[in-house]
């Protein structure tokens, strides 16, 4: 289901009709004193975290995008330096946008404690209350105190545990799943990395003043930010500083980091079953079946995950599940590309879905939302049949520019400069058929683009 340029925060794991960025975002308290949301994110993911946003009906205060991925020091050192920059010292929240919280309430009630200290000068972790020795998660080692007192202080930071250690964490009671949430002033984050990590803070502050708008996007300085040493939170600063607290969390939290923890936090049935999308089960027993396009059926079987998406199947054993990163790995080896997109691929205009291919031809359904435009653009080796099937598309050939309407169709020579318009208000269906020597995405020159590509 994650893919490299579709990853999970952009899916709707944990229930139907909300992706886990807009779950993110909407388990925040309302009110006044709560500022826009600073969204941190890949360049490559930069359209669909701007339209999930926009389906939400959220403006945010600033998209900012890396370049590469430097973990979560670096990306936080961006936002903290961005957000100071007109003088303000905001209390910020930082939040991965692929956790699963149950009770919202609880998580609020904890924010709430959290605010309170960060505002005192703290830098506030949550620690997870743990409910099994679970070897998965990094743990935080509390001081002496009680729940009852809000936060505790933070004797130090633990790698994940062998099953042994993580049961005498949980047995001890000083010892929380480390969330990877935080709350802290952008100033005092400021302070705390420019004496622990002085060399991440440089590199941000160069890659934020170099930095260059995009629409609705910031784009940092990007030979500034590669310079930049990959590093967490945790590590850079956490560990070291001497104000880091924790606030117990007991919310039904999870990572989402398997399937078996996904299976673990959902609404599962009698039978100890979790079933998404067209599933049918007999006689299965505490089962994670997802249904992605095709009617799946699970019969007689017990602790599986089994998940179809239109070009993958996973079976698999629940206690095995974090042995699907070799199968990852062995795509990447094989230069497969389902590691990297799934067969329907997100464009900010809309969608394209891969129907059929082979050596020298290859069939797609093409979406296009009311409004939208794709490049103009040209490819070197590959000539195009369009048929419309739904809506008006406007079409630029060479010098022409004319409308197709449902059932017409036309074709683009190879070497032939043309561009696909949406002018109605429903989206645009058609099927592309693609013919040439070389079909690959990066057959492509563009002249124009509305979206910043050419």
């Amino acid at each position: 289901m994650s893919r490299q340029l579709f990853p999970k925060q952009f899916l709707p794991l944990a229930e139907p009709q909300r992706t886990l960025l807009q779950a993110t975002l909407e388990r925040l308290p309302q009110g006044d004193d709560l500022g826009r949301p600073v969204v941190v994110c890949n360049e490559d993911h930069r359209f669909l975290v701007a339209e999930q946003l926009r389906a939400m009906g959220v403006q945010p205060a600033r998209i900012i995008l890396e370049p590469m991925g430097r973990n979560t020091a670096p990306a936080v050192a961006l936002a903290a330096l961005e957000q100071v920059q007109d003088g303000a010292d905001p209390v910020l929240l930082v939040m991965p946008a692929d956790h699963v919280i149950a009770d919202v309430e609880a998580f609020r009630r904890a924010l709430s404690t959290a605010r309170v200290r960060a505002e005192t000068g703290d830098l506030v972790t949550f620690g997870i209350v743990p409910t099994e020795p679970h070897t998965g998660y990094g743990y935080i080692r509390a001081g002496i105190g009680t729940e009852e007192e809000g936060a505790l202080p933070v004797l130090e930071f633990v790698e994940k545990p062998d099953q042994q250690t993580a049961e005498g964490y949980l047995a001890g009671g000083d010892y929380f799943w480390n969330s990877g949430m935080f709350v802290f002033r952008a100033s005092v984050f400021l302070q705390e990395l420019e004496t622990h990590a002085p060399d991440i803070l440089v590199a941000c502050r160069k890659a934020l003043e170099s930095a260059r708008a995009d629409m609705d996007f910031l784009r940092v300085d990007r030979d500034a930010f590669a310079a930049c040493r990959g590093d967490s939170i945790d590590y850079a600063v956490m560990e070291k500083t001497g104000r880091a607290v924790v606030v117990p969390l007991r919310a039904g939290w999870s990572d989402v980091g398997s399937w078996a923890s996904l299976w673990a936090v959902g609404e599962r049935d009698a039978d100890g079953n979790l079933a998404q999308g067209d599933v049918i089960t007999v006689g299965a027993r505490n089962c994670y079946v997802h249904g992605n396009q095709r009617l799946v059926a699970a019969v007689g079987v017990e602790d599986l995950v089994i998940v179809e998406t239109a070009d993958a199947v996973l079976v698999m054993h629940k206690d095995r599940d974090q042995e699907v990163k070799e199968v990852v790995a062995r795509l990447k080896s094989r230069g497969r590309e389902e590691a990297d997109i799934h067969r329907c691929v997100a464009r900010p205009w809309g969608t394209y879905e891969r129907i059929d291919a082979s050596d020298r031809f290859q069939v797609k359904r093409i979406t296009v939302k009311p409004g939208q435009t794709l490049s103009l653009q040209m490819h070197y080796h590959r000539a195009e049949h369009w048929i419309v099937v739904r809506g008006t598309a406007r079409i630029t050939r060479g010098e022409e520019v004319f409308v197709l309407t449902e059932n017409q169709s036309t074709f683009i020579p190879l070497g032939v400069t043309h561009r696909l318009e949406n002018p109605g208000r429903i989206p645009l269906e058609l099927i592309e058929v693609q013919s040439g020597s070389y079909l690959g995405e990066d057959d492509i020159v563009r002249f124009q683009d509305t979206y910043g590509r050419s």
